[in-house]
């Protein structure tokens, strides 16, 4: 399974912990965990609300991007 190494990025840029991030995008820290390790797979409307709330864009998130 693809580890998220972005979300982990952009969270550690941000001076965030799993826990914030899942409150801000209302899922439980451990389920975010299991997202930022690649143990479960981020649902699209999970990975719209990463990238709305990091201000970027959800090709980024998965790496398709650099900008």
């Amino acid at each position: 399974m693809q580890k998220y190494q972005r979300i982990r990025d952009l969270r550690e840029d941000a001076d965030l912990t799993q826990k914030q991030v899942g409150e801000a995008i209302n899922v439980p820290q451990r389920t975010y965990a299991y997202y930022e390790s690649g143990q479960r797979l981020v649902p699209p409307q999970v990975l719209c609300a990463l990238a709305d709330f990091y201000d970027v864009s959800v090709d980024y998130i998965l790496g398709r991007t650099d900008k």
